[in-house]
């Protein structure tokens, strides 16, 4: 079998399976723009992460269903900012800016959008495009995880919390205790909407020192 042949397969067993995904079916019947929405809500049920009031920035938030969950529980009073280097559909109540997180002009952007105010929670979804390629990919998952944790140190207020999605790979440790002294205290979650055969995992970090 070609090299071409063996991925033409392998996509066609994940669309298969994504199609028949109950997660997959439950977002599309509920009205969420994805299934990483139950990824969240698992999460904010458990650990209480989003209340009202609060100012949150969604990074990696294309297609938007973590905006669509949190932009609700976040309210009366609080304001939501996503970014992300694809298109979002516009939402409302949500300030979206388009570009590449690992470039400054478009933190610019961002920083000038929050004005000044303190971040309460940064959420990531962050992953880049996947080669495949398991040591690769989870060498740029753990540094979109770090540049998360240093967007952290910038603009999240004292006491305020993190999470950020990781994959447990060679950079996985390292990553852990960068969050651990950022943070006064660090959980590990794995939420039920995770694909089992998937390396990521979430990092809740909470109470930014």
């Amino acid at each position: 079998m070609t090299q071409k042949s063996r991925i033409h397969k392998k996509s066609k067993a994940w669309m298969n399976e994504h199609v028949n995904d109950h997660y997959v079916q439950k977002a599309k019947a509920e009205g969420w723009r994805s299934r990483a929405v139950f990824k969240l809500m698992e999460i904010d049920d458990k650990d209480h992460l989003l209340k009202p009031g609060m100012a949150v920035v969604d990074l990696g938030a294309a297609p938007g269903s973590w905006c669509q969950y949190a932009v609700k529980r976040i309210q009366p009073g609080g304001r939501l900012f996503a970014l992300d280097l694809l298109e979002m559909t516009p939402m409302h109540g949500v300030e979206f800016i388009q570009g590449d997180f690992r470039e400054d002009e478009v933190l610019r952007r961002l920083e000038e959008a929050l004005a000044g105010r303190a971040v309460d929670l940064v959420l990531s979804d962050m992953a880049p495009n996947m080669s495949g390629i398991a040591m690769s990919d989870q060498a740029r998952v753990a540094h979109l995880a770090e540049l998360t944790l240093e967007f952290c140190r910038d603009h999240l207020k004292p006491g305020g919390n993190l999470l950020v999605k990781v994959f447990q790979g060679s950079d996985y440790q390292e990553l852990l205790k960068a969050v651990k002294e950022a943070f006064a205290s660090v959980a590990v979650r794995k939420p039920a909407a995770s694909r089992d055969r998937s390396a990521e995992t979430y990092l809740l970090a909470r109470g930014k020192r």
